[in-house]
């Protein structure tokens, strides 16, 4: 309710610096405990997935809060879990400015941000002095944009290296990138031999890992909504094979369907967004469909209202995670997808209370 009052002066602003005028008032709010009550006055709903138990299938996706400043905050919106990142292994500040840009009558953005975050050391520091240990926590890893795309698996076990200790004490799991946009040659890493060369390199150094530590990180990869239909299950059996285990579908697009003649529709970047709906909730359903049950789908991309996450989810999504949808509606969207969720799942006698209650 309130966002509705704020969104006007909040549009308003450069797309850019409203997002940091808004976090900081936010930060500011959580410090005086105002924050709380954000909190969506709904019950619980419980779900398993790579392993972890998520309080609710509601979760953030990664980009809005890239270096992982603003958890606790965040975690007051009444997500099940946040993705934060991505995070490069060194600091970089992106493609230039103007880099994100609104579409308002599509309901949609454009984004060319290019990775701009501040760099491992202070993503791993913000993520260690966090206290939000309720909400399951996803840490998205990049590569430098200066980095050549050969050597692009030195910076991703630069960041799994980093990361995967923060989640030895606190659920959570570490997403891949190799589907945005915005980073020269990123999205070529989805190809075959490319694709099977960075999940090996990835499975061996995990493996590494949870020796080392005792403890199995749960490894996510994060693609593309413009593959081929017929790329979708080859990918799907490459994620399977080097044990991974969740495919979160799907980033932004470069295709403009929906947004043609509209101003900004001719930027580059990605696109997400209400035009982004049907096409991400096909490719969570082609995946569902394929996997069988092999692997979680997280499924992302247009949920612009609770009905939005319910298709996600009758499409054969696990959880779903919000974007720019939250840029629109703001934080009542998260109890708005919680609650359409919560009826779906009680109505299939999919609810952990469904049996309770029948009893």
């Amino acid at each position: 309710m309130l966002y509705d009052f704020a969104r006007p002066f909040i549009f308003t602003l450069d797309p850019e610096t409203a997002h940091h005028v808004t976090f900081s008032n936010l930060d500011r709010a959580h410090a005086l405990g105002l924050t709380c009550l954000l909190r969506p006055r709904v019950a619980d709903d419980p779900v398993e997935a790579m392993g972890l138990a998520f309080p609710n299938p509601v979760g953030l996706a990664a980009g809005l809060d890239k270096n992982a400043a603003h958890i606790d905050a965040l975690a007051d919106f009444g997500f099940g879990f946040i993705e934060v990142g991505t995070v490069t292994p060194r600091p970089q500040p992106g493609n230039p400015a103007p880099r994100l840009f609104r579409l308002p009558k599509a309901t949609a953005l454009i984004n060319r941000m290019g990775f701009n975050n501040d760099g491992l050391d202070r993503f791993v520091a913000n993520v260690a002095a966090s206290r939000a240990r309720h909400v399951v926590l996803g840490l998205n890893i990049g590569k430098n944009a200066d980095t050549p795309i050969e050597r692009a698996l030195d910076d991703y076990l630069i960041g799994l290296r980093r990361v995967y200790p923060l989640l030895l004490d606190r659920p959570g799991y570490v997403a891949v990138n190799i589907s945005s946009p915005n980073t020269k040659n990123l999205r070529s890493l989805q190809g075959g031999a490319e694709l099977a060369a960075l999940l090996s390199g990835l499975r061996k150094a995990r493996r590494q890992l949870a020796d080392e530590h005792g403890k199995r990180v749960p490894l996510a990869v994060k693609i593309a909504p413009d593959l081929d239909d017929a790329e979708l299950p080859r990918v799907a059996d490459a994620l399977a094979s080097h044990e991974v285990d969740a495919v979160i579908a799907t980033n932004t697009t470069v295709a403009r369907d929906g947004v043609a003649g509209l101003p900004h529709a001719d930027e580059t970047g990605g696109l997400s967004g209400a035009p982004l709906t049907a096409r991400s909730t096909e490719v969570v359903r082609l995946l569902a469909q394929h996997l069988l049950g092999a692997m979680p789908v997280i499924g992302v991309g247009g949920i612009m209202s609770g009905s939005d996450a319910v298709d996600k989810i009758a499409a054969g999504a696990a959880l779903v995670q919000l974007y720019t949808g939250i840029v629109y509606r703001g934080p009542a969207l998260v109890g708005e997808c919680r609650r359409a969720i919560l009826q779906h799942r009680q109505q299939a006698g999919k609810w952990p209370g469904a049996a309770t209650r029948a009893a």
